[in-house]
């Protein structure tokens, strides 16, 4: 029955109607889709699948692997450390490389059979039995040597090279004249040189200021003016004094400025006079 005149109608609802063919296409294109998620998914499984047993087939390869290299490492390892303590043993205990020649380097005033002697080292010793600082020791124990250095030489040599005491004054004693090196180190009984110096000092020796004061003294000074010195007096650090070989006096005063107090007097010694101090650098005299 159509409705009453001025009443309103609600607007109809839309139906959605989908024919027969539309929905044909709507299920061909579901059932393709779902065909389509399904291979993809059968794809993913096979391939997650295969990298699986790849990855299970491959660890087996790769951990071989790594053992037989390290295998290899530690046996070659192990057949050097055996070899290099072989040749150790070969070395140590048996002549293969023993002490057959003892080279003697910078010995002139000390004889030769002297150095051999002090340093006590049997022919024929494995080189590698030598303590070398035990002979250094030994060989330095000589007074007219001041420093030994012992070298292994391969295959067959005991180097030893010594540095002997060189004097810079003279003392005289009952006993004879004493020879003092630039350490103050009384190292021979004999001669002396023509040209060394006397010293003049009440306890000389490498602990007493003194001596050590004067030898400063004498080897600051140019070696020309070393040449006419015939003695140094040190009664103190205080007042040492030269007197040169033509009876000239050098009032040297204390052992400071030393050097240019050398200098000073290499020159003053160009002027006539009989006494030149030069206690105050600054102000030296010629007297």
């Amino acid at each position: 029955m159509p409705p009453a005149a001025g009443s309103e109608v609600p607007p109809a609802a839309e139906v959605d109607y989908e024919g027969p063919r539309r929905r044909a296409r709507r299920e061909r294109a579901e059932r393709r889709a779902a065909r389509d998620r399904a291979v993809a998914i059968e794809n993913a499984r096979r391939e997650a699948k295969r990298r699986v047993v790849g990855q299970s087939a491959d660890a087996p390869n790769t951990v071989a692997r790594s053992t037989i290299r390290g295998l290899k490492v530690l046996l070659w390892s192990a057949l050097a450390s055996v070899v290099a303590v072989a040749l150790g043993l070969v070395l140590y205990f048996t002549p293969v490389m023993s002490a057959r020649n003892v080279a003697i380097s910078g010995a002139t005033a000390v004889p030769q059979e002297q150095v051999l002697a002090a340093a006590a080292v049997a022919p024929g010793t494995p080189l590698l039995q030598i303590n070398t600082d035990a002979v250094a020791e030994r060989v330095a124990t000589i007074r007219r040597i001041a420093t030994a250095r012992v070298q292994r030489e391969y295959p067959s040599t005991l180097r030893i090279t010594v540095v002997e005491r060189v004097p810079v004054v003279v003392k005289d004693y009952p006993d004879g004249p004493h020879l003092f090196d630039r350490d103050g180190v009384d190292f021979a009984t004999e001669p002396p040189p023509p040209t060394l110096p006397y010293l003049d000092a009440d306890h000389p020796g490498p602990t007493d200021p003194a001596t050590k004061a004067a030898l400063e003294v004498m080897l600051a000074l140019p070696p020309d003016v070393v040449a006419q010195v015939g003695r140094i007096a040190a009664p103190s650090v205080a007042s040492i004094a030269l007197t040169l070989t033509d009876g000239r006096v050098v009032v040297w005063g204390t052992n400071d400025r030393t050097d240019e107090k050398a200098l000073k007097l290499a020159a003053l010694l160009t002027q006539p006079g009989r006494t030149y101090d030069v206690s105050s650098p600054d102000l030296p005299t010629v007297k």
